[in-house]
């Protein structure tokens, strides 16, 4: 399961009950959260310039 297909709408805030389901599909390991890049933190810059060009297929991680 893709953590895009849990829709709980575009405006709602995770509850308790949401935050707790998605804390069990990620420790069975059936939650996939597609990565499209990794920058270091020092190139924070380079990230948001990719999200700014809204060309993305998954999510931007900055590491430490």
């Amino acid at each position: 399961m893709r953590v895009d297909e849990i829709d709980r709408g575009t405006n709602a805030r995770p509850g308790a009950e949401v935050l707790a389901e998605l804390a069990a599909l990620i420790a069975g390991g059936h939650l996939e959260v597609p990565i499209a890049n990794v920058y270091p933190l020092t190139h924070v810059r380079q990230a948001y310039t990719e999200l700014e060009r809204r060309h993305t297929h998954g999510k931007i991680v900055l590491e430490p």
